[in-house]
């Protein structure tokens, strides 16, 4: 039971300038009167939730409103004589959430199940009972609220409460929005609890709730949570905060006037817009204070510029910027690249003649009431699921509206290996602000952290089999595992054949997401032979030689010259050759593109002329980029003699990210085979490019 109750005037939190402007406020007393009254007659909504009627008429006009009321009749009998620690009925409680989800424009099964969310958990309501008289939907849901209910936070908030909380919550994203209003009316009423108990639960709504309430959209109960979070665990930096907001509301506020402004300036463009002061809340003072130093009036708040269509945002943008200076710095496009929890709009910063900057937010309404609801906003994500698909309350449903995070954590808390490591990377998890989308080569999409690499990529795709990848390609060009990503990025991850691959230690430098880091961790535990294994950086090239030639079947025009093939073109029939006479009497062959040549003949080196032997064996040195792997010389140097070729010499380089160079002088029997021994060696599993040096 969430009887975190107290006499509502009694902390700062419940300060009526912490509350959120507009927002209609229960009054406790008037409600507790209304619900001692008693069910009313059956054909009117009892006078405790005509307010909330009122609330959810103004999002749904056609909302059926009989289901609240049997849902009010239960949960006012089944509450009825349990009481707040305030002194007020209980049932305040319940009807309290229900406003904050009706405000926010919550669909009828939401509020229906929010009515009923302490009834099985503190009364003798029945899951079955709930079933039976409301559906499976709302069942569904209240039996995940129950199960959030009944962790346990304990002093040291155990972290396996929350990887509880975090699958109760992953079935239907419905439970947390019920659970988080639930914490906004207890932190709004925690006045009468005991200092370290104000503390240890504001710490919990900090570390998780809040991060969670923003990857789930939900700003304007993010924003207030913030706040009382803020009086509570800082209550020096809160009072000097509104002292700062008390200050500024004495003093002329320059808004109001750069609003008159940008009304003037859209109403001339012919732009339909409605535009609105939206004052800062304490927390965002207090990080503009920070990061400002001294605060001027139009710091305190922003504009807000509301249109009809997406295209209005820009052409509102276009005219906000021809009309007052623009701060391109401040210019933010969240239309066409939205956050990973919903949000769209268009932020930019103008600064006026009489040198104030002004924030200002332009979005559709509709972007508006995402932004301010997030995942509430999107009524009954479950509408198209199988009806079948609640009847289980262990099964997952399928959700088409989870975010991409959400399922994340969900996959990897399967694996995390212990609680500890759960909660930490849980935290380090909900503390990404930003996530990013990459496509995958077969046209799929990845959700992804900001900062994700190719690792985190591979991971995400492939699970377990990502570790054999032995590299990438980024939006069409090779690159190492450990390349960042970047939104909109075009990812084909490379496997290798060869089963015993493995991740290497250097990886877990590279990975950000949880699941890598445990999947590389665990793999790593499990090979101690592989993981405790020397890096090989340090190692001086290997070289294999054989026996060397000189010129091969080059020919030059001069009796008893030595002829020897340059080794920075290694020209092989039928290139187009030039030779020079070098000391010693010999001569140098070089294709007639190398660079080689015109050195030469800058120098005044004598210039032989040259040509091919009938035969059509050569010597050529071809160089191979590979990704690192086990036996991967081996595998060339099978693919290479397969092809009926010498090697006259091996040169392999030390591995630098994870790649390899390898560089052979070969012996062909025909030239014309050249190209078919380039094709063998390409298709050798880690290797992406073979070229003549």
């Amino acid at each position: 039971m969430s009887a975190e109750a107290t006499n509502p005037e009694a902390h700062p939190e419940a300060r009526p300038e912490l509350r959120r402007r507009g927002r209609t406020r229960l009054d406790l007393r008037r409600l507790g009167r209304a619900a001692l009254l008693g069910p009313t007659s059956r054909d009117r909504l009892p006078d405790a939730i005509g307010h909330v009627a009122e609330a959810h008429r103004a999002h749904h006009p056609d909302a059926d409103l009989s289901v609240l009321r049997r849902a009010y009749l239960l949960a006012e009998t089944s509450h009825r004589g349990q009481m707040r620690k305030s002194g007020e009925p209980y049932i305040t409680h319940p009807l309290a959430v229900t406003l904050i989800l009706a405000e926010l424009g919550a669909e009828t099964t939401t509020l229906t199940a929010s009515l009923l969310h302490d009834t099985v958990e503190d009364t003798d309501v029945t899951l079955d009972q709930v079933r039976t008289e409301f559906g499976d939907e709302v069942c569904f849901i209240v039996d995940g609220v129950t199960k959030v209910e009944k962790i346990d936070y304990g002093a040291a908030a155990e972290p396996e409460t929350f990887r509880k909380m975090l699958v109760a919550t992953g079935n239907d994203v419905r439970v947390m929005s019920i659970k988080l209003a639930d914490r906004l009316h207890n932190m709004r009423t925690l006045g009468v609890m005991r200092p370290e108990k104000q503390a240890r639960i504001a710490k919990v709504t900090r570390d998780v709730l809040i991060p969670l309430a923003e990857r789930l959209g939900v700003q304007a109960l993010k924003t207030e949570l913030e706040d009382l979070v803020f009086a509570i665990l800082h209550p020096e930096e809160y009072e000097s905060t509104r002292a700062l907001i008390a200050a500024h509301a004495g003093e002329r506020d320059p808004l109001p006037a750069i609003a008159d402004s940008v009304r003037g300036v859209l109403r001339e463009a012919g732009i339909a817009a409605e535009v609105q002061v939206r004052p800062r809340h304490f927390v965002s003072v207090h990080r503009i204070a920070r990061t400002r130093g001294e605060l001027r009036g139009s710091d305190f708040g922003r504009i807000l510029v509301l249109v009809g269509e997406n295209a209005d945002c820009y052409a509102v943008l276009g005219e906000l910027h021809t009309c007052f200076t623009p701060v391109v710095s401040e210019f933010k496009d969240f239309i066409a690249t939205p956050k990973f929890n919903l949000y769209q709009s268009l932020h930019t910063a103008v600064a006026t003649p009489e040198g104030y900057v002004a924030e200002v937010i332009v979005r559709t309404r509709q972007m508006h009431r995402v932004a301010e609801a997030g995942v509430v906003a999107l009524g009954n994500p479950y509408a198209t699921a199988t009806a079948d698909a609640a009847t289980d309350p262990d099964e997952e449903r399928v959700d088409p509206t989870r975010p991409g995070w959400l399922s994340r954590l969900l996959d990897w808390q399967q694996s995390a290996p212990d609680p500890d490591t759960f909660w930490t990377v849980l935290r380090a998890e909900l503390a990404q602000d930003r996530e990013i989308t990459v496509f995958r080569a077969d046209g799929g999409t990845l959700g992804l952290p900001a900062g994700a690499s190719c690792i985190d990529a591979a991971y995400a795709q492939h699970g377990a089999a990502a570790h054999g990848c032995i590299g990438a390609r980024v939006n069409g060009r090779l690159t190492s595992l450990s390349s960042l990503l970047s939104d909109g990025d075009t990812v084909q991850l490379l496997l290798a054949q060869d089963a015993s691959s493995g991740p290497a230690v250097e990886w877990l430098d590279h990975a950000r997401t949880p699941a890598a880091r445990i999947a590389i961790s665990s793999w790593l535990e499990a090979h101690p032979d592989r993981a405790m294994a020397p890096t090989s950086a340090a190692r001086a090239p290997l070289s294999v030689v054989g026996a060397r030639g000189g010129g091969g079947n080059a020919v030059a025009d001069l009796p008893d010259a030595t002829v020897r093939l340059a080794g920075c073109c290694t020209p092989v029939p039928p290139d187009a050759v030039a030779g020079f006479l070098v000391r010693g009497g010999a001569v140098t062959v070089h294709r007639i593109h190398c660079a080689a040549v015109a050195q030469m003949r800058a120098v005044g080196r004598t210039s032989v002329a040259v040509h091919w032997r009938a035969t059509a064996d050569c010597r050529v040195t071809l160089r191979a980029e590979s990704f690192g792997r086990p036996h991967l010389l081996a595998d060339l140097t099978e693919a290479i003699a397969r092809e009926g070729v010498e090697v006259v010499s091996a040169t392999v380089e030390p591995p630098v990210e994870q790649r390899v160079r390898h560089s052979y002088t070969l012996q062909l029997p025909d030239a014309a085979g050249l190209p078919a021994l380039m094709r063998a060696m390409r298709d050798v599993p880690g290797v992406y490019d073979v070229s003549r040096v």
